[in-house]
């Protein structure tokens, strides 16, 4: 809900700011009944897939589980969309449907930072990247979150001129605006080039991890250097830092997908389900079943 009203906000306010009707929207559903947001908020659309009218630009706006929404009728209704010259967007996760349906092959996308570990690892062919937003002439994507705003903005700056975006922003009570090449999170990773590519193997690197001593390497630096780094701007260790982040990517993987604890326990990283199991719970303070549980217990 706050990627899909941060991007429509911006539009409606420009609307107003111009006294014209600058931007349109439909929202569509599959079946055209009201969805119901993940915070229990219901929004009434105007069309199902199949009444849908002809529309110049689509953006799929999706967040928890988006794979499990993914079906032969949908991805065919996409393409359909996609031949008649739409051009095609994702938001939050949204990117997952429109990869699943073969159509961002080749191209640079962005989705919440959350769920790149995984987006890469079934989609191989797509460069995805930590950024705010990405528009190319394919098409458009957000990190979702108020990422959306500066989507929104760069689109009215593009088309309506930069007075315009900038009074927008400031109704918004926004700041000065995020270039596309913002990273989403870990401001001070900016700071440091060095450490920014450490963290960017690291994420790579999550299935199968580099020893430390692989890293520093990579880098082309040595691994003291390399800790002195992550202890000055970071205040830990390369070590635990790593195991940080496959701990929280098997976190959301047990949030969201199906896959067994083994297979999540591969995915992240760990040989074994035990070793996994203390790991897990020293940084999340449950086990992963316990979470498992947990969750089922929450959707019941």
């Amino acid at each position: 809900m706050v990627a899909f009203f941060s991007a429509i906000e911006p539009l409606r306010i420009a609307n107003r700011i111009s006294g014209e009707r600058l931007f349109e929207w439909d929202l569509i559903s599959r079946d055209g009944e009201p969805v119901v947001a993940s915070n229990g908020m219901t929004l009434n659309v105007s069309h199902s897939l199949h009444e849908a009218p002809a529309l110049p630009s689509l953006t799929v706006c999706a967040s928890f589980e988006p794979h499990n929404t993914i079906d032969d009728e949908l991805i065919a209704w996409l393409i359909e969309r996609a031949a008649t010259g739409c051009v095609l967007g994702g938001m939050d996760t949204g990117c997952y449907v429109l990869a699943a349906a073969g159509l961002l092959d080749d191209q640079t996308v962005t989705l919440h930072w959350e769920c790149l570990p995984d987006f890469r690892s079934r989609f191989p062919r797509v460069d995805a990247v930590e950024s705010i937003y990405e528009v190319t002439s394919e098409g458009f994507s957000c990190a979702g979150g108020s990422a959306a705003i500066d989507m929104s903005l760069d689109l009215i700056r593009r088309r309506h001129g930069e007075d315009l975006a900038t009074r927008v922003r400031d109704q918004l009570v926004h700041d000065q605006g995020r270039r596309p090449a913002s990273r989403q999170r870990d401001p001070v990773v900016l700071q440091e080039p060095l450490l920014q590519r450490a963290i960017a193997l690291m994420e790579a690197n999550l299935e199968t991890p580099l020893g430390i001593g692989e890293l520093a390497d990579e880098l082309d630096i040595s691994w003291r250097r390399l800790d002195r780094l992550f202890a000055r701007h970071l205040e830990t260790s390369p070590q635990q830092a790593y195991l940080a982040r496959r701990l929280d990517h098997a976190h959301r993987l047990l949030r969201v997908t199906p896959h067994s604890v083994m297979q999540i326990a591969l995915a992240c990283g760990f040989a074994s389900p035990s070793s996994f199991s203390r790991a897990f719970r020293r940084q999340h303070g449950l086990t992963p079943s316990e979470l498992r549980r947990q969750e089922l217990s929450n959707r019941a």
